[in-house]
């Protein structure tokens, strides 16, 4: 049988957002969970999920709090770093870096949450529009910021739309290179990928799916209310226990960062020649299966 070739960090990543140094003082448990997305794909959702399914079903997790962003650099890894290692319950970690920007680790799993690209900008959007002083002030001003200050969003959607595509991810971090370093590893035994339109699906199937991954054991009578609380209507009017800081950062608070909750937004904006442009570039960057797979979820080729 051939050894399986892990993946190896061989870069920095650094930015208004990202301190990627972090993960090189990292101390990995066995049992821990790493939460990987680009962004807006359904991360806080799934979050949501691995706290529910760990706990038996409690309404009064603080999934924000127990579930860090370990490369936002704020606040300062040393403090992140002591917080985590602190934590008696099975970890379960977000990160939004591509693979080869973090410490990956054979000894535990990854969960890899994708969406339509189009969607994600779409939430995006409402998460940049409507943030507020607090947050650029610690994204900004905060020491240890590398590259430009992130500023306020244009007020045409469309414009923000072309600018991301443009300028691949502006003005958060590249999207195409974070794809596809996970779609390259989405076969290791410890990396289970997961879509946005099919948890919308068929949510209970995948959030079982997840937990046998996980090797979570749960009883039967429990999964009811396990998956009332993972409901987005669960989640939007308890919006405070899984959004960072409770969402002080947004204009409108936590039910702001958990916004709609639904794809195809970007239908009554883009052109046909917008649509016919990006599918282009999404084929050309990330290859036909990868593609595909991205827009609609489905089996995982």
């Amino acid at each position: 049988m051939d050894a399986i070739a892990w993946p190896r960090k061989t870069r920095e990543l650094h930015s208004h957002h990202f301190d990627s140094t972090i993960w090189n003082d990292f101390a990995f448990r066995d049992d821990d969970i790493v939460i990987a997305t680009y962004a807006k794909s359904g991360t806080t959702w799934t979050q949501q999920i691995v706290a529910q399914m760990l706990f038996g079903g409690d309404p009064a997790l603080a999934v924000a709090e127990m579930s860090p962003w370990l490369d936002l650099r704020v606040p300062p890894k040393e403090v992140k770093l002591a917080a985590v290692a602190a934590q008696a319950h099975r970890r379960f970690i977000k990160t939004h870096l591509p693979v080869d920007a973090l410490v990956f680790s054979p000894r535990v799993t990854y969960l890899y949450i994708a969406r339509d690209a189009r969607d994600v900008v779409w939430s995006l959007y409402n998460h940049h529009a409507n943030a507020n002083a607090a947050w650029y002030e610690a994204l900004n001003d905060a020491p240890g910021r590398v590259g430009p200050p992130i500023e306020p969003p244009p007020a045409d959607i469309r414009r923000y739309w072309r600018d991301w595509l443009e300028r691949d991810g502006h003005p958060f971090w590249p999207y195409w290179e974070s794809l596809r370093s996970w779609w390259a590893i989405r076969h290791l035994p410890n990396v289970l990928f997961l879509h946005f339109a099919d948890l919308k699906r068929d949510m209970e199937g995948e959030m079982r799916r997840i937990a046998a991954f996980l090797n979570i054991p749960i009883a039967e009578a429990r999964w009811p209310v396990i998956v009332e609380y993972c409901s987005f209507d669960w989640m939007k009017k308890h919006a405070t226990q899984s959004v960072p800081l409770g969402g002080a950062f947004w204009d409108g608070g936590a039910e702001t960062f958990i916004h709609k909750g639904v794809n195809g937004c970007w239908k009554d904006v883009l052109t046909a020649e917008d649509i016919a442009e990006y599918e282009a570039r999404a084929e050309r960057e990330l290859g036909p299966e990868c593609a595909r797979w991205m827009a609609q979820g489905g089996t995982l080729p």
